[in-house]
């Protein structure tokens, strides 16, 4: 029996008389499911724990004995140095890896668990509990709005580099000679702490790839979206760099002193660290770097995103640098960020169709896309989009506006026009429409995606009280939210919003037509009463409303030329998680596969012995065993795939009412608009403000959980979240607790 029969059977169908046997058979699937994912779970984070500590322990003296009693007992092994090195460091993310695919698995046929638990606490209402990821502890500062969670972590680095810093400053003063001159002792502290922040810059460089990989399963594992862990790609991208440059810098300065400094410079010797590769490696970091930091990304970011390409460069230079077994220390982090640039590729090659365009009055482009059925998302997902008539390398992504109960054939995008590439997008498809009217050859306009990409969770069914606070364009994922949890509400399916404010600032009252986008009575009849939704609008730049208020102005539609059903991949993203496992599986398997056949037919029989050399070999195998490996089930994952699609009509299925007496339904909706234009609240001249509209709301729901999403630009994400951390602090009984999330993908 389905979640939706069971909860349709009775307002108590955990009581109802003829499934009581089966409700015990689920309860008991239930516990051991429960069961599994805690084993999975604890020992997910046992390994990484324990691998964390690695890190720590390493520059101490009992982890010196610890690293030689490691080396001694698995160097002679086939693969030697380079094998000791890649199980110490970085198996154990890969570990992690091969356990969240499991994870997910179970918790993908975990749904009837989750929606009952959301059934209880809908029923029961709990204690407001504090959540390290949800509450804001900095929120204006260079770092943006910081959670708990992110301070700590934060915290954590900031101790291990002073940690390492300080242990290894003891090393060095402790084994300095006293023959050697006050020159010369200056030149064996600055190259050996030199040698150590490079470490420490290495071991920070072996997270600096997790979070920037857009469908890892590791960001899955823990439900923390692309858009919000690439700001941990950002703070690590400038500590490892720091360190980096610190590193190359004491160098520079030891070897000036020398008088040595182009000699060395220029050196690349076979046995040992190759000085020239280095200062390549080095070089390519820096301009990277630059180009990143915030003002010349926000006024070039075209310079931005073409120079980090070179991350391609500085990898292999950095390989080339430190050889083969030191290059194991970051080996994990990379490897699984190949994996999923992979799958992009793979991904993105694939043309999807448009199945409807409309150009809004307030210029807003409304896109419909084709996707399969199997293709999962949430209504806080978002999507990349490349439209190669415009640009074959320009990439932006674009957050969801419909639910994914609106239809299982199709997904759409809001675009407002603020940029060239947007306003270069709406022009083609003015065109394409005039050309449709004079009998002409229409534009054509074709799309590729990557993703969708989002919470794995639906956060936004997690309270029952939400406050959605969206800046212009941002309004575009809450108008998926409030379809989703309608068309939830609808069909009896397991929902806990009951109440649901929206704090809307657009800049021109043009924009407001995007709230009617959804026709929600036509979603759910009768919305009204089981939802308290008030909306609250502030036009900041009009004094008072238009002379023109009240009238309806038309949006263009233009029909694309459709191909031969091509819908969207589901290979990145949500995606299909027991392919993705025997993906990373081959993969896995390929890179040792690959390394065994090359010690045993090249590096062995041929004496191989550079350490670059055998550096750049690792790199190759990483990159082999994807491509030929994975791609292998790349491959057979794509033809099951169109299997999938050909068994399916290509078609939109957007979910209709269901058949009704006709007077009752325009009775009772032109009651519901009435109640809704009543809920609406709409202010010229003005900004919210924030800590009247949280008082109110204390006041008004109690001592309860609330849920508060932002879509915006920072400036409202850093206004909101000030202002949440200020009651959640200042609250007494009566106050909720607020639970901060940001969603930042809208251009």
């Amino acid at each position: 029996m389905a979640v939706d029969d069971i909860l349709h059977t009775s307002q108590h169908p955990l009581l109802h008389s003829s499934g009581a046997h089966a409700n015990n058979n689920k309860k008991k699937n239930i516990n051991s499911v429960s069961l599994a994912k805690w084993i999975l779970k604890f020992t997910m984070w046992i390994v990484f724990l324990a691998w964390v500590a690695l890190f720590f322990v390493i520059p101490t003296d009992f982890g010196s004995e610890l690293y030689a009693d490691w080396i001694g007992a698995t160097n002679g092994s086939l693969f030697g140095y380079t094998g000791s090195m890649l199980l110490l460091y970085s198996a154990p993310i890969i570990i992690i890896a091969f356990l969240a695919v499991p994870f997910l698995l179970i918790s993908g046929e975990d749904q009837l668990q989750l929606q009952l638990q959301l059934q209880l606490q809908l029923q029961e209402k709990k204690t407001p509990r504090f959540r390290l990821w949800t509450f804001p502890v900095l929120v204006d500062g260079p770092l943006g709005v910081v959670s708990a969670a992110e301070l700590i972590g934060i915290i954590l680095f900031i101790v291990f580099v002073i940690w390492d810093v300080y242990v290894y400053t003891a090393v060095i003063l402790g084994t300095l000679p006293d023959h050697l001159i006050s020159i010369e002792q200056c030149c064996f502290i600055l190259t050996n702490l030199g040698l150590r922040l490079g470490s420490i810059g290495l071991d920070c460089f072996a997270f600096l790839f997790l979070p920037v990989a857009r469908g890892s399963v590791l960001l899955r594992l823990i439900n923390i979206p692309f858009e919000q862990a690439i700001r941990y790609h950002v703070w690590l991208g400038h500590l490892t760099m720091l360190l980096f440059t610190l590193h190359g810098l004491l160098y520079v300065i030891a070897w000036t002193i020398e008088g040595n400094l182009l000699q060395n410079t220029l050196m690349w010797v076979d046995l040992g660290v190759g000085h020239f590769p280095g200062v390549i490696s080095l070089a390519i970091g820096l301009i990277m770097w630059m180009t990143s930091l915030h003002p010349v990304r926000k006024k070039k970011f075209e310079l931005f995103f073409y120079t980090h390409q070179l991350y391609v460069i500085f990898v292999v230079f950095l390989a080339l640098h430190v050889g083969h077994f030191i290059f194991g220390v970051s080996a994990g982090g990379i490897f699984l960020f190949i994996l999923d640039r992979f799958l992009r590729i793979c991904q993105s090659r694939k043309i999807v169709d448009i199945i409807s365009i409309k150009c809004l009055p307030c210029g807003t482009v409304e896109l419909m896309l084709s996707k399969p059925a199997n293709l999962r998302y949430n209504a806080l997902s978002f999507i990349f989009l490349q439209v190669r008539e415009l640009s074959w390398l320009q990439w932006h992504p674009f957050s969801v506006s419909s639910s994914p109960l609106d239809g299982k054939y199709h997904l759409s995008v809001l675009i407002k026009v603020i940029g060239k590439w947007t306003e270069n997008l709406r022009g083609n498809i003015l065109n394409s429409s005039r050309a449709d009217l004079h009998l002409r050859p229409q534009t054509k306009i074709t799309a590729s995606v990557e993703g969708p990409y989002g919470h794995e969770l639906p956060y936004h069914l997690m309270y029952e009280n939400l406050i959605l606070v969206a800046g212009g364009i941002g309004i575009s994922p809450f108008l998926a939210i409030l379809s989703d949890i309608l068309h939830r509400n609808r069909e009896g399916k397991p929902c806990l919003p009951r109440n649901i404010i929206i704090v809307w600032a657009v800049k021109r009252s043009n924009e407001l037509p995007l709230l009617s986008t959804n026709d929600m009575e036509s979603i759910c009849p009768f919305f009204s009463d089981k939802l308290n939704l008030e909306i609250h609008i502030f036009v900041t730049r009009e004094s008072q409303p238009p002379l023109e208020e009240g009238q309806v102005h038309e949006a263009t539609n233009s029909s694309p030329l459709v191909s031969n059903c091509c819908s969207m991949s589901v290979l990145v993203g949500t995606g299909n998680n027991i392919w993705f496992g025997l993906y990373i599986i081959s993969s896995t398997l390929g890179f040792v596969i690959l390394l065994f056949l090359l010690d045993i037919f090249y590096i062995n029989p041929y004496d191989i012995s550079s350490w670059s050399y055998k550096g750049l070999l690792l790199v190759i195998c990483m990159l082999a065993s994807v491509f030929i490996f994975g791609g292998v089930v790349v491959g057979l994952w794509y033809l099951w795939e169109r299997q999938n699609v050909a068994r399916e009509a290509c078609k939109d299925d957007r979910i209709m009412v269901e058949k009704m007496q006709h007077d009752e339904i325009v009775a009772h909706r032109d009651s519901c608009q009435q109640k809704l234009a009543s809920s609406i609240n709409t202010y010229y001249g003005s900004r919210p403000d924030f800590k009247d509209i949280f008082g109110d709301i204390s006041e008004k729901w109690g001592y309860v959980d609330v849920g508060v999403i932002v879509c915006g630009p920072p400036s409202l994400q850093t206004s909101v979240a000030k202002e949440i951390r200020s009651q959640n602090i200042r609250r007494q009984r009566h106050h909720p607790i607020f639970h901060f999330n940001s969603h930042s993908f809208d251009v």
